[in-house]
């Protein structure tokens, strides 16, 4: 492990502390590694460098509108090489959330998060994608990703 050493002014280096304090991390260097590794990410994605990733979709839709869980749930069916699992809650007598877990191709995984958040009837969309890269290690009929950082 390496050391690096930073200056900071007295108001950033306290807005920091807070911050620190707020998340609940042992130490400064922990939320710095934090931030780094967000931002490093953010940047494969946006360079397009990163060629796999994993991620979460989540959204929230009113299960009464017209069709709408049907259409949802054969996205899903269509793209299960991309989809790895789903999480549904109901939210009130109209409202439903789910989070869906994906993996695979980078532009395969943002494809299907955006199609989902275009769809009609769906409010709420985000995506947070993760750049991963295939694992190494035993060899199987599927392929491990892991996170780059």
């Amino acid at each position: 492990m390496r050391r690096l050493t930073i200056s900071l002014d007295n108001e950033l280096a306290d807005t920091f502390d807070r911050l620190v304090a707020e998340r609940g991390y042992e130490n400064r260097s922990e939320a710095i590694r934090d931030l780094l590794r967000e931002e490093l990410d953010r940047r494969r994605l946006q360079l397009r460098q990163a060629k796999y990733c994993v991620g979460v979709l989540t959204y929230v839709y009113n299960h009464h509108q017209r069709d709408l869980p049907r259409r949802l749930t054969d996205m899903q069916h269509r793209h299960h090489d991309v989809t790895v699992a789903t999480l549904h809650a109901h939210l009130d007598h109209d409202d439903c959330i789910e989070s869906v877990i994906l993996r695979g191709p980078t532009a395969a995984v943002a494809a299907f998060a955006d199609a989902v958040i275009a769809e009609k009837g769906v409010r709420h969309g985000e995506f947070r994608a993760i750049p991963a890269d295939i694992g190494h290690g035993q060899h199987h009929a599927h392929q491990h990703l892991r996170p780059y950082t």
